[in-house]
């Protein structure tokens, strides 16, 4: 009968299972780093996803002031328009009763329409105000979903490091790195932009 070989096999699986351990530890290491990087890359991208679109809403809001001041101008203007007309009306009525009228009407309605232009000059004025604000709003809004949408992949991406982790998975760690790095060209798209 042949001998048994002489290895401490009691030794030889302590060993292995120590050796797995140490590896397994490491992994576990490196998803912990990758995961801590890929959280301050999501803090980043959250907070200038909440700093664009507060201040598309200040923009918004302030456009929205300029529109109900444009709108009061527009009022304003028609109030004068309607003076002016009521003068004129008035004249005519002097003149069909085959007199003269009097000769502050001509100058109240003169002034009437000079005062009519400046109005209308004003109210333009905020609208093209309120354009500028609305476009700025927009741009910035549209910033906002380029940075919320980092912010949902980096989410994945340490929701998939915390299944590798769990699952001692490298394949599924090796998504999570691809789907943080696609977070990363996204925020750096948008902060470029």
């Amino acid at each position: 009968m042949p001998e048994e070989p002489e290895i401490d096999t009691e030794r030889l699986h302590a060993a292995i299972d120590e050796e797995l351990e140490k590896n397994g530890n490491r992994f576990l290491k490196q998803i912990a780093l990758t995961t801590a990087v890929l959280a301050v890359c999501a803090s980043i991208a959250s907070l200038q996803a909440g700093s664009t679109v507060n201040e598309a809403l200040v923009l918004k809001t302030e456009s929205t002031r300029l529109q109900a001041e444009a709108s009061d101008q527009w009022a304003y203007y028609q109030a004068k328009g309607l003076k002016a007309a009521i003068k004129e009306a008035a004249g005519s009525s002097w003149a069909a009763n085959g007199k003269d009228q009097p000769p502050e009407y001509a100058s109240d309605i003169r002034r009437y329409e000079g005062e009519q232009k400046e109005i209308q000059a004003k109210a333009r004025e905020l609208e093209r105000e309120r354009d500028q604000k609305d476009e700025e709003a927009a741009m910035l809004l549209a910033r906002h979903h380029g940075f919320a949408a980092a912010v949902a992949l980096f989410q994945v991406s340490i929701a998939l490091g915390a299944v590798a982790a769990l699952t001692r998975n490298r394949i599924v760690w090796y998504g999570s790195l691809a789907v943080g790095l696609a977070g990363v060209v996204a925020l750096l798209a948008k902060m470029l932009d």
